[in-house]
C-alpha cells in the first residue's frame, strides 16, 4: 500500500519541467522564453514545432496509482514514454529511485525497461504460436532464466491474473479482456517496481474492461504495486487512480486525488469535465462535516470513517433517522446530517482543503468500498 500523502515518502518516479517537442530545432523552444510562451498554433507557424509535452512536472509516490488523462492529443501518452525514453525527451529531467533516466547509457535503459518499468500496452502483442504460459514466460526466456525457473513463475502470473487452467491455450483462443490478462501477466512477471499502463482497455467491451480495472485495483491494493495509467476515459481515472493528473495541451492543468478534481476543480475546463461526475460516489464526508453542537449529538448515531462517500452516509442516516458521527482513531472530528450531505451532491458546499495528508487514503477507500461512477461518459474529442 501507498504511503498517505502527507509522509515524507521519496517517489519512485520524479518528473520535473519536462518538455517534448517534434519539429526541426525543437531544443530551441523549452530554451527560449519567447518560444514557451507562445500558443501551439502561434509555435507551429513561427517554428514549424509541436509541442506534445509543456513543462510538466510531477511526482509518483510508490504504492499510489498515478493516472495521467486527457482528451486525444493531450500528450498523455508521449509523456508516459518519456519516462522511460521510449520516446527522447527535449529539456527537463526524469528521475527513478533518485537515478537520473536522462543519464542512462544503453544497458541501464534496458534493465529500466526489463526490469524496473514494465509498460503494458493497448495492443497486447502476443506471439500467436505461443502457448499462454510461454507468452507470459517470454521476457524471462530474453532475459536467460532457466526453463524450469520461469515455466513455474509465469504459471505463478496465470494464476494470479485469473487465468489458471489456461496455460495451453494460444492467443487466438481467448476473449480479449483474457488476452489483456496475458499481457499483464507477462508485465508482472518480470517483478517491476513500476506498471506503466497506457490505455491498456481502451479496445475492450465495457464489461470485459471493468473487470480489468478491479483486477488493476486488486494489485495495487493487495501488492501495493505503483503504477502509471494513462487513460482518456474519466470514469476509468476516478475508478483507479489515486491521484489524477489532467492534461491539456501538453499541460498538466490540476493534480489531485479524485475527491481534489471533483470537489474543488482548478479551471473551468476542469470544472466542465467533471460536470457530470456523481459528486455523492466521490466527496467523502470531510466536506460535509460540522462540529457536534454537544456531547450528547457526538455519541449518537452511526460511526463513519473520514473517507465515506458521502453516498454511503446518506443511506448510513436514511436508514437510522440519526446525523452521523465521523470518527478517527477513536475521536470525532465532526458529524454530518441530511441537510449537510445534500449540500455536497448539490454542490452548495464551500471548497474545503479535503486534507493533504488523507488524500492517499480517500483514493484507496473508494475502491475498497466497491465505488462506481454510475455509468457517466467522458467527453470525447477523439
Amino acid at each position: 500500500m501507498g504511503k498517505s500523502a502527507g509522509e515524507a515518502v521519496a517517489p519512485v518516479f520524479s518528473v520535473r519541467n519536462l518538455w517534448k517537442v517534434f519539429g526541426p530545432k525543437a531544443d530551441r523552444v523549452p530554451a527560449s522564453d519567447e518560444l514557451a510562451a507562445l500558443s501551439p498554433e502561434e509555435l507551429r507557424e513561427r517554428t514549424g514545432c509541436t509541442v506534445a509535452v509543456r513543462d510538466v512536472s510531477f511526482d509518483v509516490r510508490p504504492g499510489e496509482c498515478f493516472v495521467v488523462m486527457g482528451l486525444s492529443g493531450s500528450g498523455k501518452s508521449t509523456l508516459v514514454r518519456c519516462l522511460t525514453r521510449l520516446i527522447e525527451p527535449t529539456a527537463g529531467t526524469i528521475a527513478i529511485d533518485g537515478e537520473d533516466v536522462g543519464g542512462m547509457d544503453k544497458g541501464a535503459l534496458r534493465d529500466l525497461r526489463r526490469h524496473r518499468a514494465a509498460m503494458v500496452f493497448q495492443h497486447f502483442g502476443l506471439l500467436p504460436h505461443r502457448t499462454v504460459l510461454d507468452n507470459v514466460a517470454y521476457g524471462l526466456e530474453i532475459q536467460g532464466m532457466g526453463k524450469a525457473e520461469r515455466r513455474a513463475k509465469a504459471a505463478e502470473m496465470v494464476t494470479k491474473v485469473g487465468l489458471a487452467g489456461m496455460e495451453g491455450r494460444r492467443p487466438g483462443q481467448l476473449s480479449g479482456g483474457q488476452q489483456q490478462r496475458v499481457g499483464l501477466a507477462r508485465a508482472l512477471a518480470a517483478d517491476p517496481e513500476v506498471l506503466l499502463f497506457d490505455e491498456p482497455f481502451s479496445a475492450l467491451d465495457p464489461l470485459i474492461r471493468r473487470d480489468m480495472q478491479e483486477e488493476v485495483v486488486r494489485l495495487n491494493r493487495d501488492e501495493g504495486r505503483t503504477m502509471v495509467f494513462i487513460t482518456h476515459d474519466l470514469s476509468e481515472a476516478l475508478r483507479v487512480g489515486d491521484r489524477i493528473a489532467l492534461m491539456r495541451g501538453g499541460r498538466v492543468v490540476q493534480c489531485g486525488t479524485p475527491e481534489e478534481i471533483v470537489g474543488s476543480p482548478a479551471d473551468d475546463y476542469v470544472r466542465d469535465f467533471v460536470r457530470d461526475v456523481p459528486r455523492e460516489q466521490v466527496l467523502t464526508v470531510r466536506r460535509a462535516m460540522r462540529p457536534a453542537h454537544d456531547a450528547g449529538e457526538a455519541a449518537t448515531g452511526p460511526a463513519l470513517s473520514p473517507a465515506t462517500t458521502v453516498a454511503d452516509a446518506i443511506e448510513a442516516v436514511a436508514r437510522t433517522g440519526h446525523s452521523a458521527r465521523v470518527v478517527d482513531a477513536g475521536r470525532c472530528l465532526g458529524v454530518v446530517d441530511s441537510t449537510s450531505l445534500l449540500g455536497v451532491v448539490a454542490g452548495l458546499d464551500k471548497a474545503k482543503d479535503v486534507g493533504k495528508d488523507v488524500g492517499k487514503d480517500m483514493g484507496k477507500a473508494k475502491n475498497e468500498q466497491g465505488f462506481h461512477t454510475g455509468g457517466f461518459e467522458e467527453k470525447t474529442a477523439a
